[in-house]
């Protein structure tokens, strides 16, 4: 006699349509890629703009094995990407504990928040000449640059997830007599992941903007000052080459951060399933 599988009531199994949408939206960033190289290649096949301003695809190619062999683009990759992570680093360690002590204390945000938005309206590239003057032409005003155009996306989502925490559910941790550290790793911490996820996922992409900057006002070394050489020689491939670097770091740092959301609020998609 066979034994029939038994079936969980609760579990819904994958059907084929489920699934061929889960694999397209899983292909999708590699078709969105696709299909912009396609664009880029006719653009420049019929010659609509002139290749000066945008190199065909092979030009860029070319310009791209050529940095590698040389070394150029490696150096200079790293550079960046040392400059954006010890930034990014001290940028997300100052805004989580600013943003959560305002969070805490009200009267903190009416003592800070002038100092704060006045100094985040400014434009980055208007101070920048300054933190160079102030830190030195190194790793020093490059860092802090970065550390400067993270903090804000940081300390405003720390201050809305940890506001956000439901009352009713601090209520019941007092009625259970937890302690501060209990209510902050069990109810603070989970409750508030969701939106500081959200705001760690901007900063990473706003790392790469505050390194360039620095990079722009001082020069020396790294991405923004291979832009800078590669304008000034008239090398457009080698600018497309320099540009599509910094994109592939911030779509890495992106989706590490994407991941790290999807392993630890594994919890909130079987909530909304």
């Amino acid at each position: 006699m066979r034994k029939t599988a038994k079936r969980n009531p609760g579990r819904q199994e994958p059907t084929a349509g489920t699934q061929l949408g889960t694999n397209l939206r899983r292909a999708s960033p590699f078709l969105t890629v696709f299909v912009l190289l396609l664009l880029w290649q006719w653009v420049s096949a019929r010659e609509i703009i002139s290749h000066i301003l945008v190199p065909p695809p092979a030009e860029v190619y070319r310009a791209f094995i050529k940095a590698m062999a040389a070394g150029t683009l490696p150096k200079h990759a790293l550079v960046t990407l040392e400059e954006m992570l010890y930034g990014l680093l001290i940028g997300l360690g100052i805004g989580l504990v600013i943003g959560y002590a305002i969070a805490k204390a009200p009267l903190l945000e009416n003592i800070l928040s002038p100092v704060i938005v006045g100094f985040q309206s400014t434009p980055i590239v208007a101070y920048a000449p300054l933190l160079v003057i102030w830190f030195g032409s190194g790793l020093a005003s490059k860092v802090v640059t970065t550390a400067v155009i993270v903090f804000f996306p940081m300390l405003v989502n720390t201050i809305v997830g940890i506001r956000s925490v439901s009352p009713k559910l601090r209520d019941l941790l007092r009625s259970l007599k937890a302690g501060r550290w209990q209510t902050f790793r069990h109810l603070e911490i989970p409750s508030a992941l969701p939106v500081v996820l959200a705001g760690l996922k901007t900063s990473a992409t706003l790392a790469v903007i505050g390194a360039v900057v620095g990079e722009f006002v001082s020069q020396g070394s790294g991405l923004g000052f291979l832009v800078t050489s590669a304008r000034n020689l008239y090398d457009t491939p080698l600018v497309f080459v320099a540009v599509l670097t910094m994109t592939a770091i911030s779509l890495t740092l992106y989706g590490l951060v994407a991941y790290v959301e999807w392993r630890f609020l594994f919890w909130q998609r079987r909530s909304n399933r």
